[in-house]
């Protein structure tokens, strides 16, 4: 049912390592489909790039575009969907979630509307979902492939796609709250309006993925407004958003 308190926040979550545990298992599988599908790529048709020039696409494109998606699609004319699916293929995913007991109760304590907004695709994201139980929990689920704005892929942290965002659910930035792992994402929404959540426990120096999301510092950037290990920490964190 909505909530037709005007006043109260609107939550927009992340899902990999805000959620769950992607570092655990997930992100190196998703790392290692990236590497084949980058080398196949960037190959001469036979043999397939090295694992430098791969490394350092990947990590470029991470960094120019916030997804090395948007570089494989931009500079390789790659489908982003082909990308997607073959990045997200794992064999048995279930197995690979790792996660926190008690998210259902701590999403119903929160008040205000809960909004999955993930760059990941959206079957992918669904069945993490799903095994975590926490779908019908969300009044909206955004994955990446409705991460359009003027028929242009601009998934997290694309200015344009949070107003967009904003536009399309009739919020004001101030009603936000999101609650994610990456900085990135968090300076963009905090330079529009919203209020910001940092969860900090599932980042990994070794991570590929993961460790895009680490700062340089260990303290808290001026820009993130609570630093928590886990999301199980915000009910108690509430005052510092108001």
């Amino acid at each position: 049912m909505p909530n037709l308190n005007r006043n109260a926040p609107v939550w927009l979550f992340d899902l990999d390592n805000t959620l769950h545990d992607a570092s655990h298992a997930i992100f190196p599988a998703i790392t290692a489909n990236m590497n084949l599908y980058i080398g196949r790529v960037l190959g001469d048709g036979v043999t397939p790039a090295s694992d430098a020039v791969v490394n350092a696409a990947r990590a470029d494109y991470w960094r120019r575009y916030g997804a090395t998606l948007l570089g494989m699609v931009k500079h390789h004319n790659v489908a982003a969907a082909d990308f997607l699916h073959q990045t997200h293929a794992m064999d048995d995913l279930t197995a690979m979630i790792r996660a926190e007991r008690g998210l259902a109760q701590l999403l119903r304590r929160l008040p205000g509307r809960k909004i999955l907004l993930t760059n990941a695709p959206r079957r992918y994201s669904r069945d993490v979902l799903r095994h975590l139980g926490l779908q019908r929990h969300f009044s909206h689920h955004i994955a990446i492939e409705s991460m359009h704005v003027h028929r242009q892929l601009r998934p997290k942290p694309s200015k344009l796609m949070l107003r967009s965002l904003l536009r399309k659910q009739g919020l004001t930035a101030r009603r936000c709250v999101l609650v994610e792992d990456t900085l990135a994402n968090l300076r963009t929404a905090k330079t529009l309006g919203m209020r910001t959540v940092w969860i900090t426990q599932y980042l990994r120096v070794a991570d590929p993925i993961g460790m895009a999301s680490l700062p340089k510092m260990s303290n808290r950037p001026a820009y993130v407004d609570v630093k928590v290990k886990s999301v199980r920490h915000l009910p108690a964190r509430m005052q510092r958003l108001r």
